[in-house]
């Protein structure tokens, strides 16, 4: 079993000051959507139900947008957003757009679905060995 060591949620949305902007009128007028963006985020801030699920899991869960991507992601082939592992052997997918569509904007559902992933593609969790 491979151990992953950090989750990576990627936004589809830039993160500099213009690409916040732009994200953030594009939503309200119905022009721009990020499904990782609904489940992490409310009107303008994080949403405290995300952090208590992230907070509960047993490595970090990072968000970064776009253009802010950790070396490890830079030329990962998925389509934003996404949802990946970084583990000893490379970054694995786990959530990619529809999965995250699918759970509509739910922080609870995000961390179960994550857990499935991870589960489903013979990942390990850092912890205790865990008998084979």
């Amino acid at each position: 079993m491979t151990q992953l060591t950090r989750l990576v949620g990627v936004y589809d949305a830039d993160g500099t000051l213009r690409g916040e902007l732009t994200y953030f009128v594009g939503a309200r007028l119905g022009r721009a959507h990020c499904s990782l963006c609904d489940i992490t985020h409310g009107l303008v801030r994080e949403r405290a139900d995300w952090r208590a699920c992230r907070d509960g899991l047993p490595v970090p869960f990072d968000t970064v947008h776009r253009d802010e991507l950790p070396p490890s992601l830079v030329g990962f082939d998925a389509v934003f957003p996404y949802v990946a592992a970084e583990t000893e052997d490379g970054p694995v997918l786990l959530l990619d757009a529809d999965a995250l569509e699918a759970l509509d904007g739910d922080p609870a559902a995000l961390a179960v679905a994550t857990a499935a992933a991870v589960e489903a593609r013979d990942l390990q969790w850092p912890g205790p060995a865990q008998a084979q």
